[in-house]
């Protein structure tokens, strides 16, 4: 009977040679690793030429999805290769560790667990924070005594870039049973628990007749395994551990979410460069700057040879100076910041998303059994050919084509159940048949895609369920019409329909003409999918017409008497109501919205800026114009004497676009002769506000228009009222008049 221990690191290439040489020489009867023993059924899927790391056991409770854990999986973690290696050789393979059954009911206990039974007196808690300090990395008592002020990069060095790994199980154990003698006792329970059960499956494989067991297990655990308490012990403490229900699968996993950044417990700073460490061990360095120099290139950078050269000589000189045997990551990286950067750290972050770090996702059989959801998603991602990426991948969509449609649709419904895969991003063509995405897959995505298969087996059916759940709860207009604008381009004709009801109900219930504004414009952008998406606008248009007639009817009262913050917010509400009557293109409703219009402009109490805008859109629709504009400007711009309502309309009526001050003169020189005519405390009050407005120009316009404020000729044109034959220079009149003749091809007596 011989029982082998291997404390390894978690996701280390050394480690991951040393278990190799390890089991080729020992050839066991069984191996155990740590891991959840409900992924056993899991392993048999690890010999599939189809599943390829870096991949993760996902393990979850079906009545609470939200409660569950990812195992990952690279190729150069040491478990994937005890796993891998039993498969070839037929060897049974064991997980371990403390069950999930037992792990998510302690963590539930814990949470439900009341406030005073958690409290702890201000010694007790000191306490535990010293020695959760101590604990956060043991390891680095051993690299300080080495010279190192990392743990981690003292592991690196120890241990995973030894190519030789005779007496390295032996030194880990002996370095890890010091550690735990030297350190105060740590009192954690689930620890506790997990060791426990861990030497229970060895008693148990023992038992089962198996007579050479390898133990592959994390180098902190390694010591309690071989030093064994008696079984009684480890039987009592696991006595009566409560239990729930748990299922477990295979899905993809990523490098990035194997970093520390990403929260990882276990996590590696470099998993890109592990990778390499992997498949070269024996590489000075070379093999890794030629990635470093290609990647470069790629970018348009010049990287020769010679950098190459000089680059890998700078990094073995780094590590001879501090007495290392070769070079590893953080020389590389100082002679590719010194030599191929010229000095310049950003570039390295180029580097560390692609090649310290990359991108690199692994890959899951679809036989493996999943959830309903989970699985139809991934059967659409099949059949669409839209794999899971870990990378940015950007996705131009022609909604004419029929793939192109069925990919937009699947991305929507997506997005209805929160699964952010693919964001929406602005395409540069006018028209609505075509959208522009922006995808990156992660992890976590299919643990939220499990969640929501309560809603129904396929995204289809959840989308839908879950919509008409949310449109149930919904109590605003605003909310429900903005779902509907979501839904549309989804192809869910029945949660349109419950939508459309609700919206009606709704709409019918309430005389609250800013809900009604709030509410139309996503409503009336429904209309935009009528022709490239097969969509019945005939659905909404009934529902959009009765309440643009209700908001011409209430929308004047609604304008009077209030205060700058709401009339700021009501001119926004036209302003986007204006923009989707236009979009709709009825002229009935278009003349019936101008006639609102003219109420509003009418009104003498009317808010300023409310005003201001209504004009300037009948003043755009050429329904107000010529004299009659004029004479609305000045009036306005005169109001009572009272400067700062006239500011208010001016800065309503230029909302937007102050094109019409360049191209109308006899409106630039009113504006201009207003505020020349204003005395210098008015001035001075009013500018704000007409930095406010001027700001909202385009830069070409406001070039152009202090080209004509410094010329200073808007005093020319007076308005029509005011003009006399006094003001007139008739000789300068009879000098044009040859020159107009001319031009206008007329004979001049």
């Amino acid at each position: 009977m011989s029982i082998h221990v291997l404390g390894i690191r978690h996701h280390g290439p050394g480690s991951a040679r040393n278990v190799n040489a390890f089991l080729e020489q020992h050839h066991p009867d069984i191996i155990l690793v740590e891991g959840p023993p409900e992924g056993d059924e899991l392993l048999r899927w690890s010999a599939h030429s189809q599943l390829k790391p870096p991949i993760a056991i996902l393990a979850y409770r079906p009545d609470e999805p939200q409660q569950a854990v990812f195992y990952p999986f690279a190729e150069f973690s040491p478990e994937w290769q005890a796993i891998k290696f039993g498969a070839s050789r037929n060897i049974p393979v064991r997980f371990m560790d403390l069950p999930l059954v037992h792990k998510f009911a302690l963590e539930r206990k814990e949470e439900k667990q009341e406030p005073g039974e958690s409290q702890l007196s201000s010694n007790a808690v000191h306490t535990a924070e010293a020695k959760a300090d101590i604990y956060h990395d043991p390891l680095l008592y051993l690299a300080e005594a080495a010279g190192f002020d990392d743990g981690e990069r003292w592991w690196e060095y120890m241990v995973e870039h030894r190519l030789d790994s005779t007496g390295i199980a032996e030194a880990v154990h002996e370095a890890m049973q010091a550690l735990r003698e030297e350190l105060p006792e740590r009192e954690d329970r689930p620890d506790k628990y997990r060791e426990a059960y861990m030497r229970k499956m060895i008693r148990q494989a023992e038992k089962d007749g198996y007579t050479s067991i390898a133990v592959i297990c994390g180098a902190w655990h390694a010591p309690v395994l071989v030093n064994m308490p008696k079984q009684k012990d480890d039987n009592d403490l696991l006595k009566g551990l409560a239990k729930v229900k748990v299922e477990t699968t295979w899905i993809p996993w990523t490098y990035n979410r194997l970093t520390f950044a990403s929260g990882y417990g276990a996590g590696i700073q470099s998993p890109g460069w592990y990778d390499h460490v992997w498949h070269y061990p024996h590489d000075d360095g070379t093999m890794w700057m030629a990635k470093v120099a290609r990647l470069f290139r790629e970018k348009q950078m010049d990287t020769s040879t010679a950098h190459i050269i000089e680059a890998v000589r700078l990094a073995g000189a780094l590590a001879a100076l501090r007495g290392l045997s070769k070079a590893g990551l953080e020389e590389l990286n100082e002679a590719t910041l010194a030599v191929l950067c010229n000095g310049d750290s950003i570039l390295l972050q180029l580097l560390r998303e692609q090649l310290i770090v990359s991108d690199t996702i692994g890959q899951v059989p679809h036989e493996v059994p999943k959830p309903p959801l989970l699985q139809d998603v991934e059967r659409l991602q099949k059949r669409l050919r839209l794999p899971a990426e870990a990378g940015i991948k950007e996705l131009t969509l022609d909604l004419r084509e029929a793939t192109a449609l069925e990919r937009s649709i699947f991305l929507h419904r997506l997005l209805l159940i929160d699964i952010a895969w693919a964001h929406k991003t602005q395409v540069r063509s006018k028209g609505t048949f075509k959208e522009q995405w922006q995808l990156k897959w992660e992890p976590e995505f299919s643990i939220r895609i499990i969640e929501k298969g309560n809603w129904g087996n396929t995204l289809e059916e959840a989308a839908a369920s879950y919509i008409a759940h949310q449109t149930k709860e919904a109590s605003s207009l605003r909310v429900v019409c903005d779902l509907l604008e979501k839904v549309i381009p989804a192809d869910l004709p029945q949660a349109v329909e419950v939508l459309i009801a609700q919206i009606n109900n709704l709409a019918a219930a309430t005389n609250d003409v800013v809900q009604l504004l709030e509410a139309l414009p996503a409503l009336v952008s429904v209309s935009r999918y009528g022709n490239v998406r097969q969509t019945d606008e005939a659905l909404v248009l009934g529902i959009v017409n009765s309440m643009i007639a209700r908001v011409c009817v209430s929308l004047p009262a609604a304008c009077v008497g209030i205060d700058d913050d709401s009339a700021a917010t009501m001119t926004e509400h036209i302003y986007k109501l204006h923009e989707s009557i236009t979009l709709l293109n009825q002229e009935t409703q278009r003349a019936e919205w101008y006639t609102t219009l003219g109420i509003i402009c009418d009104h003498q109490h009317t808010s300023p800026v409310v005003g201001g805008y209504s004009t300037r859109v009948l003043a755009d629709a050429k329904v107000l114009e010529g004299d009659i504009l004029i004479n609305r400007f000045h009036a306005a711009l005169s109001r009572s004497g009272n400067i700062a309502e006239a500011a208010s309309w001016l800065e309503g009526f230029l909302k937007g676009s102050g094109t019409i001050l360049i191209i109308d003169e006899r409106l630039w020189s009113l504006v201009d002769q207003w505020v020349y005519q204003l005395n210098e405390a008015d001035f001075i009050a009013m500018l704000p506000i007409l930095r406010r407005t001027f700001s909202q120009f385009t830069h070409a316009e406001r070039r152009k228009i202090g080209e004509k404020a410094k010329k200073g000729d808007g005093s020319i044109a007076l308005p029509l009222q005011d003009a006399t034959t006094e003001t007139i220079d008739h000789e300068r009149g009879r000098k044009a008049l040859s020159v107009v003749a001319q031009l206008l091809g007329i004979e001049r007596r």
